[in-house]
């Protein structure tokens, strides 16, 4: 029977290092996705989700259950690899005003993911390898914050209060932001695909 996250860490906390070898395989995936997605660079990613892991095993004794693992676990790589961002950057991203104007319904709370969003089959956005190479491009032109919020909810698929716990930011701030980043990814790529993208 699988042991849940809680028994685990208490366990890593007590020296089993058979349980943390077991939540290091249950979210090995999800971090490296969560690397490739903000650094966009495989040995890069996989560089710094090893030292992830190294950071949780040893900082896993001041985790103090008040959020859960993996909320933990996310907030730490998604702080690494901002750290990695800036101190590797060739080039600064621009940053935008996250300020919205509150005029009728912005569509911030809309619990669109991009293919639906976009009004495309996802087979024919993300089978075709020009527009995938557009994605990218245009994800890596967001600023980091608009980039990481993108991933956390749209990839990772987390609630508004799971990313505003990871970013240590209010639920509102992740709706304006996430608001916005949509915004900007949609504005980055609607030139390529002549117009589809108006919603």
């Amino acid at each position: 029977m699988e042991r849940d996250d809680l028994e685990l860490v208490e366990a890593a906390q007590e020296g089993d290092r058979e349980a943390f070898r077991e939540l290091v395989e249950k979210y090995q995936r999800k971090v490296y996705s969560i690397c490739y997605g903000m650094l966009k660079n495989p040995e890069d990613s996989l560089d710094v989700s090893q030292e992830v892991f190294v950071k949780v095993y040893r900082y896993i004794e001041k985790f103090n259950k008040q959020s859960s693992f993996y909320t933990w676990l996310y907030r730490i790589t998604v702080n690494m690899c901002i750290d990695y961002i800036r101190k590797n950057s060739k080039h600064k991203s621009v940053e935008y005003d996250d300020r919205i104007s509150r005029d009728g319904d912005d569509g911030i709370a809309g619990e669109h993911i991009m293919p639906s969003k976009l009004g495309l089959n996802p087979d024919k956005v993300y089978g075709r390898k020009e527009l995938r190479e557009k994605m990218l491009e245009a994800l890596e032109s967001l600023s980091e914050k608009h980039r990481t919020i993108l991933i956390l909810r749209e990839v990772e698929g987390l609630s508004y209060e799971e990313i505003a716990d990871v970013l240590n930011i209010s639920k509102g701030t992740v709706m304006s932001r996430l608001f916005h980043a949509r915004k900007y990814f949609q504005e980055a790529i609607e030139e390529y695909l002549d117009g589809e993208l108006k919603v």
